[in-house]
């Protein structure tokens, strides 16, 4: 029983840190009367097990990818489990038990070698895509391979596989045969997958909850046009194409099982999802009750927060949970070379004015270090770049200005989401505050959809557009220090496109404390371990933490099923469903 001794000790601990933090009392609003503001954090709210109806969604940014292979949006991923089936998933269930690890398509959990360099799972027989066709492990194979090993086809998925896969350099569009010669992961029948890993890693299950695991068979992949029209394995499917930019519409895939799949209810019968509509409409529309979520999950926009924490007959149907998200932003430094001109940024940055940008006390606490509260490791009373009120050092930042040889200060640009009001209002905030010390800052905003791709994750476009800054938020992938920022702040994980180590921060201490953290056993040493990888990150001055984020989620009378799922910082779509005539 090594695998769960060893195996899923940290997320344990993790899980249970993390609810501990969003369980509680929210701190931006309350209801003395009812007492149940917040309660979506910890209880299935409205429970029902009512069917029909069409659950209705809407969102301002677009998918990065409705391709399972090619997506990285955390949203995305919860979205996107409507009609892709996972290896392994994340427990629906709010409470303590909420980031266990449960099987979806696979029979059990996965059976370690004692060296944790081979994993082996099963799949459960009989299993069908909408089409009636048996999925089977070698179209699990080919899905891992083509979303890691394509040649540069996908840019905006992450790469665990392709990075921790025993694998040669492969491409599956390439040659006749796209899976001659990978062999990293072997389907000695039609249930059974082997992977093989370059180097022991006990945390390897948590990847198997990721989208990449959904099965694809090699017939129906057609490349980056297979995000058109994704062949389900799950309880809904494509009605018609996908529309980018304006919407996605399911219905109901006749040859789903639901008692082969323990994760999603499928109480609705049809799932519609409007892209592309402002925020301040979508809370509108949220609140009057035209749509039933908003698919970005990260709560309303600044103006409706407002509104809705000054009127006390809608606190019972509000929750305020910490995301287990950091909200910060990228120094890039390919552009802002020098670390003194980094720290002189740290030292400047009025994380006061930031965090009232955010929503104050109700958007999230004020962030100093890197890794969550509720990540094992985390040093929340670390702050190399103290200052009064953190209203900022400005003597410190003057002094690392002179350091590197910018007394006068310098320009550079910082790129935002354009459809996060937060992101620009953060920026804004940035901006302000530098130009006390004369660092002029010209801000720039880019689609969502295209930001990691095209702009502030392409190396070529950061390059020739002189971008030093960036605004970003990021979640745990699993909740451990290397699945919430191994992504983010290790030398391999950097890309030159879809890049989301956006600083590019490539610092050999740092690379050397992950690479140990993977062949260490023990929870308690792997949290000592990035403990120390928290301080060198805010050392080295590549990101500038802003927030620890807590959303204000507004949730309607007639929506079932709501609680707050941290595994993807939002509810958990799969259980919802609607109560209405």
């Amino acid at each position: 029983m090594r695998k769960r001794t060893l195996g899923f000790v940290a997320l344990g601990a993790a899980a249970s840190l993390f609810l501990s933090a969003c369980g509680g009392a929210a701190t931006g609003g309350g209801s003395d009367s009812a007492g149940t503001f917040d309660l979506g954090s910890t209880e299935i709210t409205n429970p029902s097990d009512k069917t029909g109806g069409t659950l209705r969604y809407a969102i301002e940014m677009d998918f990065d990818s409705t391709d399972p292979g090619n997506t990285y949006y955390g949203w995305s991923w919860n979205f996107q489990r409507y009609y892709a089936r996972t290896l392994l998933a994340f427990n629906p269930e709010p409470g303590d038990a909420a980031n266990e690890l449960i099987p979806d398509l696979a029979v059990d959990l996965p059976e370690p070698s004692d060296d944790f360099k081979t994993w082996t799972i099963e799949i459960q027989q009989g299993l069908k895509y909408e089409d009636g066709s048996e999925i089977t492990a070698e179209d699990i194979k080919y899905a891992i391979a083509r979303a890691n090993f394509n040649g540069g086809t996908f840019t905006q998925g992450p790469q665990y596989f392709k990075t921790h896969l025993d694998q040669d350099d492969h491409n599956v569009y390439e040659g006749d045969d796209p899976l001659a010669g990978f062999d990293s992961i072997e389907t000695p029948d039609d249930y059974t997958l082997i992977f093989h890993l370059k180097d022991s890693f006990s945390e390897f299950p948590n990847v198997l909850t990721q989208v990449q695991t959904a099965p694809v068979p090699i017939e129906a992949d057609r490349g980056e046009l297979y995000q058109e029209n994704v062949l389900s394995s799950g309880p809904y499917k494509f009605d018609g194409s996908y529309e980018p930019g304006k919407k996605l519409h399911l219905e109901r895939n006749e040859h789903w099982d639901g008692d082969t799949d323990p994760v999603r209810a499928a109480l609705p019968d049809r799932v519609e999802l409007e892209i592309g509509v402002n925020q301040d409409e979508i809370d509108q529309r949220l609140v009057s009750g035209e749509i039933d979520v908003d698919a970005r999950g990260s709560g309303v926009g600044p103006a409706m927060m407002s509104q809705l924490l000054d009127d006390q007959s809608v606190q019972d149907n509000l929750d305020n949970p910490f995301s287990g998200a950091l909200r910060y932003v990228n120094i890039h430094t390919p552009i802002i070379e020098d670390v003194s001109c980094r720290q002189a940024i740290m030292y400047a940055a009025d994380r006061d004015s930031m965090w009232r940008a955010w929503g104050g006390e109700p958007g999230g606490d004020i962030a100093t270090n890197l890794l969550p509260p509720a990540i094992p490791g985390s040093n929340p009373d670390s702050d190399l770049y103290p200052s009064e009120d953190d209203k900022g050092d400005l003597e410190k930042a003057q002094e690392k200005l002179d350091e590197c040889g910018e007394s006068d200060g310098f320009s550079t640009t910082l790129a935002v989401r354009a459809e996060s009001a937060n992101d620009v209002q953060t920026a804004e905030a940035l901006k302000e505050a530098l130009a006390r010390v004369n660092i002029d800052v010209t801000i720039e905003s880019f689609p969502a959809a295209d930001f990691f791709g095209q702009y502030a994750g392409s190396q070529d476009y950061v390059r020739e557009n002189d971008i030093g800054l960036s605004v970003s938020g990021w979640g745990p992938d699993w909740p451990s220090g290397y699945g919430f920022a191994s992504k983010i702040t290790h030398g391999d994980a950097i890309m030159e496109t879809g890049n989301f180590n956006t600083a590019e921060l490539d610092d050999p201490e740092i690379n050397g404390l992950w690479d140990q953290a993977l062949l260490t056993e023990d929870p308690e040493e792997r949290a000592d371990l990035y403990k120390q990888i928290d301080t060198l990150v805010m050392e080295n001055a590549a990101i500038l933490p802003v927030v620890f984020d807590k959303a204000l989620i507004y949730r309607s009378d007639e929506l079932t099923n709501a609680f707050y799922q941290p595994a993807y910082m939002m509810y958990d779509f799969m259980p919802l469903g609607v109560d209405r005539d």
